[in-house]
């Protein structure tokens, strides 16, 4: 038995005649007797008794028919909920992000989805730029926050900011209090420097080489918070960060900083999403707000 089955019983019950049912669907009558002939089988017992002028509900068949329109009336509601339901973003978004980009956006992310789609669920991984990229191209992450050292070309990455980089000290250093800093200025400086291997100490590298002198690091670590730290309390260190990550430290007087200049070394920060498979609603819920957030990640400190 299925929903059809009782439709059509009620088509008969309300025309009280087989053969104008027929004519409404189009078809031949005699389909119209088999179908519910059969129905009646499954039931259990007749559910129409035949007249000169067509047919009547039993007293068995009136008890059925009081409980079918329930059914269809409660059927009808439920599938009118599902289709509302489809339409409401909802589900587990995996989302990798490296760690300096992780706080404010994703802290603003989680306050929109919480207002907005609380039927979507975000699992946040951080891990650095090569780690990244491996993650969402096995599917570990849906989508992934990266900083690129080109403007993005592909379709699958959406530009979100572009940041500018910054030499960050702690407040009073003089070499961080005026607006710009050329990259030139960085030769024999005592600096904070992410370790070997990867892509931005590479950047850094090679653009020292590329003026004539190597950047002196006086201590390799991995960790922002650990650089922050290391900063707020010595007399002469800098790091080579950008905007996003030292934004509350700014504000609150905790570090100040100067923007690096000729070369200005902008990074540029995209939303790479899945190179296979179709967007979800969720999906495409959290990527809407990520571009709307996106500003959060080119804030520009005060001179």
């Amino acid at each position: 038995m299925n929903i059809q089955d009782f439709r059509l019983f009620l088509e008969v019950v309300e025309a009280g005649s087989l053969t104008k049912v027929a004519a409404q669907r189009h078809t031949a009558q005699s389909y119209i007797s088999r179908q519910v002939s059969e129905l009646e089988k499954q039931c259990g017992g007749a559910l129409f008794r035949r007249t000169g002028r067509g047919v009547v509900l039993t007293e068995f068949g009136e008890s059925v028919e009081r409980r079918v329109r329930v059914w269809i009336r409660d059927s009808e509601e439920m599938f009118a909920d599902f289709q509302q339901l489809s339409r409401v973003p909802m589900g587990d978004v995996k989302i990798g992000i490296l760690p300096s980009a992780a706080h404010p956006l994703m802290t603003q992310v989680f306050r929109e989805l919480r207002s907005h789609f609380p039927q979507i669920r975000l699992n946040v991984r951080e891990g650095q730029g090569g780690e990244l990229d491996a993650m969402l191209d096995t599917g570990a992450v849906d989508m992934a926050i990266l900083f690129r050292y080109e403007p993005p070309r592909s379709q699958e990455e959406i530009h979100l900011a572009t940041a500018d980089t910054y030499l960050v000290s702690r407040p009073g250093l003089p070499i961080t209090q005026s607006g710009t800093v050329s990259f030139q200025q960085l030769n024999g400086l005592p600096l904070v420097l992410p370790r070997r291997p990867s892509h931005w100490r590479s950047i850094l590298d090679e653009t020292a080489r590329s003026q004539g002198f190597s950047l002196q690091a006086e201590i390799e670590a991995d960790s922002l918070r650990m650089q922050k730290e290391i900063l707020a309390e010595s007399d002469d260190l800098c790091a080579l960060l950008g905007p996003f990550s030292v934004q509350e430290e700014l504000r609150s007087g905790k570090l100040q900083a100067a923007k690096i200049v000729d070369p200005d070394l902008k990074r540029y920060v995209t939303l790479a999403l899945p190179k296979q498979g179709q967007l979800t609603q969720a999906l495409r819920a959290v990527s809407r707000i990520i571009k709307d957030k996106g500003s959060l990640l080119g804030y520009h400190p005060s001179p």
